[in-house]
């Protein structure tokens, strides 16, 4: 039984055959193809935050493949009025599938995993977003081919997109630039722990400049609303319009994980320019997780 809990759970052939698949169920799901590994198998889906793609793509993913999925909030579980989550873990894993969560601290999923008698999938922590990961491999590699050797901008605050993609710039061999504001930069513990080329600046036009993949997220997460007001402030400098673009090569693509803040972190006119690629990003978490589904609950 595997856990996908960072994109460090799985090897980077594995990832990289991970994607490949990911392709080839997006290329069956257009075919009209009916494909159903999952028949009559079950995945719980635990969200303590809220989410559009994550559900959506999710719950799709398993009525597509044939099975079926129940969404958990809090008010919905004992998790939500103080069950510990090894007792949590032990019950709802005895009853499904597969389990997906989307919360707060990574120790909850790693708890979880580790009383699990199930797969467990984390699809957002605070310190991680594997998930995501996945979908913007695929989408680079659909539109410009292996992202090996390449060169990616991570622009913006240190978040868990930012630490997932320090684990991808390991795992995909690219390298990959952070510009951050002064105090917004990424864990030192998990920039420490990587062997990619990682370079660290406050400075976004040093961090794009002839690079191959720009990537940004909003200056305030999920559980950081109070801070909008000072994050504005301090990221007043960070926001990905067309001047930035143009210092990176010119067959660069832009990505953004979504809901974006136009006006904010990117300019209008480059979300929705020709070199985003983020609608395509968004619906490659569908078949990026099938992939993922596929890999941890199909036996061969």
């Amino acid at each position: 039984m595997r856990h996908f809990l960072t994109l460090k759970d799985f090897t980077a052939t594995e990832l990289k055959q991970l994607i490949n698949r990911a392709i080839e169920l997006k290329h069956i799901q257009k075919s009209g193809e009916i494909y159903q590994p999952l028949k009559n198998k079950v995945l719980a889906m635990i969200f303590d935050k809220s989410s559009t793609r994550t559900r959506v793509s999710f719950e799709s993913a398993m009525i597509q493949f044939g099975g079926g999925a129940i969404f958990l909030s809090p008010n919905d579980t004992q998790l939500g009025r103080g069950e510990p989550v090894e007792d949590s873990a032990r019950v709802i894993s005895s009853m499904v599938d597969a389990v997906m969560i989307r919360t707060f601290e990574h120790a909850m999923v790693e708890r979880f995993a580790e009383y699990s008698s199930v797969p467990v999938i984390n699809a957002l922590t605070d310190d991680y977003h594997p998930c995501q990961l996945l979908a913007d491999m695929q989408t680079y590699v659909e539109h410009r081919g292996s992202i090996e050797g390449k060169t990616v901008a991570w622009i913006g605050d240190g978040n868990n997109m930012c630490h997932s993609y320090i684990n991808a710039a390991e795992q995909f061999g690219f390298n990959l630039n952070i510009a951050t504001p002064v105090g917004y930069e990424p864990k030192a513990d998990i920039v420490s722990a990587s062997t990619a080329d990682i370079s660290l600046c406050h400075d976004m036009k040093t961090a794009v400049k002839n690079t191959d993949l720009i990537v940004t997220d909003v200056w305030a997460s999920m559980g950081q609303e109070e801070e909008q007001k000072k994050r504005e402030h301090a990221f007043a400098d960070f926001q990905v319009d067309n001047d930035v673009m143009t210092l990176a090569n010119s067959d660069a693509l832009f990505m953004h994980c979504l809901p974006a803040h136009r006006g904010e972190e990117v300019s209008a006119d480059v979300i929705d320019g020709g070199q985003s690629v983020v609608w395509d990003e968004a619906e490659n978490r569908l078949h990026a997780q099938k992939a993922l589904l596929e890999f941890l609950c199909v036996s061969d």
